[in-house]
């Protein structure tokens, strides 16, 4: 994804040193390391060691957010606005063809397809003051009777044609926007493997998000006293998108990443980051607060080669206690 703001820093120059793990300091897994790692090496899911439970699962977790969404008093954004309001908060635009990995060219046409479809559910929605943006319940289910293709979706761990698959590159867009906005992330959920080394990357690893209808979202609220709107499209090149506002927002922002590393346990690859994001006063230019987003770790499903790796031993180490 290709940044056109200024502010932020390159990718290389984001990440914290790597401590050098020792026969008296050997690494220590932190919670979040801890909570994704060894689940992963005992193969505690029961839809990647019986793939016949996966689609039982989705349809029950697809049920329980039916339930969730009738009982729920919340306010979500559906109001929509043709004209722009006057004060841009954030711009953003990714690259809308890459090559990733060995992946097949036709599935990343049929995304264009597909965000031009979802693209047109979003576009010009306003985001009131006590209102929250939900990305399923404008997108809606994405089907081929609504004109949706295939395209690479990255579900139950693999990387697999689907129905629909790319719209997740529409949720990226706007959560790094969100990022650096007033608004306020309250549901967000981050692919749990890692699927194809970077090529060409520039926003951090770990900005982006997973979307499965109904039940995994993307969702943000506005907690401010003005009103916001979302402005996106898709260009000759890229996907494109805008926050606007009816006045200027107070503080402007600075998302980075820190403590990017490598971790092996077994046979087994992992990757790991933080998200921070620095508040600056737009007035004085002076940052107020570094704010830790969220601790990414997720599987490797390729062989990394030309970084630092760390060698863990989980047979040590535990569960973090239960909350």
């Amino acid at each position: 994804m290709q940044e056109i703001s200024t502010g932020t820093l390159p990718v290389s120059e984001r990440t914290a040193p790597t401590p050098t793990p020792t026969p008296e300091a050997p690494y220590q897994l932190t919670p979040t390391e801890l909570a994704r790692v060894l689940p992963q090496l005992e193969r505690r899911r029961w839809s990647e060691r019986v793939p016949a439970l996966y689609p039982l699962a989705v349809r029950y977790h697809r049920a329980r957010r039916r339930v969730e969404w009738i009982r729920s008093d919340t306010a979500y954004a559906r109001d929509r606005r043709g004209v722009d309001l006057p004060v841009r908060v954030k711009r953003h635009k990714s690259l809308l063809l890459r090559q990733l990995g060995e992946t097949e060219m036709w599935m990343q046409h049929n995304k264009v397809t597909n965000l031009e479809l979802a693209c047109a559910q979003v576009d010009g929605v306003l985001i009131k003051p006590g209102e929250t943006f939900s990305f399923n319940k404008l997108v809606g289910n994405a089907t081929r009777r609504k004109g949706y293709k295939k395209g690479m979706r990255l579900s139950n761990g693999q990387a697999r044609p689907g129905i629909g698959g790319g719209i997740c590159q529409l949720a990226n867009l706007l959560h790094w926007m969100v990022l650096h906005s007033p608004l306020t992330v309250t549901q967000r959920s981050t692919h749990s493997f890692d699927p194809f080394p970077d090529n060409g990357r520039v926003l951090p690893w770990g900005v982006g998000c997973s979307i499965v209808y109904n039940y995994v979202d993307l969702q943000f609220r506005n907690d401010t006293d003005q009103t916001f709107q979302l402005r996106v499209g898709v260009g000759e090149r890229y996907l494109e998108g805008e926050i606007l506002a009816e006045e200027p927002t107070s503080s402007s922002y600075r998302v980075f990443a820190r403590g990017e590393r490598f971790l092996r346990a077994g046979t087994e690859y992992f990757r790991r980051n933080e998200i921070w994001r620095t508040v600056i006063d737009r007035r004085t230019g002076s940052p107020l607060e570094d704010q830790l987003i969220r601790e990414n770790v997720a599987l490797v499903k390729y062989l990394p080669t030309g970084v630092d790796v760390i060698d863990i031993d989980t047979s040590v180490q535990r569960f973090p206690p239960a909350a």
